[in-house]
């Protein structure tokens, strides 16, 4: 079981299986954790997402600069 709060403020490739049981691989950023669900600001698309942390299939931290 992943400690989701260490990542909090951190940016983080993540990939994680949708609603539709489709992998998906996105960077985020880590804004909270409560209950099991991570309130992310997805870089890509550019607005925030929920994800539930049992979805989360990998999760990496990226590299600054």
């Amino acid at each position: 079981m992943t400690d989701w709060s260490r990542y909090v403020g951190n940016i983080v490739e993540v990939i994680y299986m949708d609603r539709q049981g489709r992998m998906t691989q996105r960077t985020v950023r880590i804004q909270s954790v409560k209950d099991g669900v991570l309130a992310v600001y997805c870089l890509e698309r550019r607005a925030p997402r929920l994800l539930r942390a049992e979805q989360i299939l990998a999760v990496q931290r990226k590299r600054s600069g």
